[in-house]
């Protein structure tokens, strides 16, 4: 059972269930908070923060590794995200603040075949414009919202990372990300074949 206080961080992050999240930690207050979680070995809140104002779904971190320690007290750390929370209040008793949590369910099941597969070939063209490669699914990510996978690894605005979050149904998700996806992609082609203009004539991009 996840405790339902934790302590908090909020980030310009959208973080979605099973990405990893390297930090590096050098605020005080979330030195102490660090210190908590590993000797605890509990998980901590990630919710997106804009300005002063706190979205309402955010995702656990579990660290899963401490990667560098600094003489000064700064340290690096890779998280993984864990379970998707609703942020029912927030308080203020320690340096660091924490969450009052409400664990959400998680639903992975697609209801819609014909959409999934043509989400999965828009995808892997985008994929392709970003990263040069096809996307390869471990048996491990099957377990795991494939609307959550594609959106971590594409340019998404947060706003649009934060609504997808948000939704509670896989279907949902994978209609909203195609959707995204099929705005997106224009963009990206545009992007590289200005991409080889400029490396075919020796002309950078502005």
């Amino acid at each position: 059972m996840r405790p339902t206080r934790i302590p908090l961080f909020p980030l310009e992050v959208v973080l979605f269930p099973g990405m990893p999240l390297p930090l590096h930690i050098f605020e005080p207050r979330y030195r102490i908070m660090l210190a908590r979680c590993i000797n605890e070995k509990i998980e901590f809140g990630i919710i997106l923060t804009l300005g002063t104002e706190l979205s309402k779904i955010g995702c656990t971190a579990e660290i899963v590794e401490k990667l560098k320690e600094y003489p000064d007290g700064r340290v690096d750390i890779l998280c993984e995200a864990r379970a998707l929370f609703r942020l029912i209040d927030v308080l203020n008793e320690k340096e660091y603040q924490e969450a009052i949590a409400d664990y959400l369910p998680e639903d992975i099941l697609p209801q819609d075949s014909e959409q999934e597969a043509q989400l999965i070939e828009r995808f892997q063209i985008c994929h392709n414009l970003v990263f040069g490669q096809p996307w390869v699914v471990s048996s491990r990510d099957t377990e795991l919202s494939l609307a959550f996978q594609m959106a971590a690894r594409l340019p998404l605005e947060l706003e649009a990372k934060q609504n997808l979050l948000e939704i509670p149904e896989e279907s949902a998700r994978q209609a909203f990300l195609l959707l995204r996806i099929n705005e997106l992609l224009p963009q990206l082609a545009q992007r590289q074949r200005l991409r080889k203009i400029a490396g075919g004539n020796g002309h950078g991009l502005n």
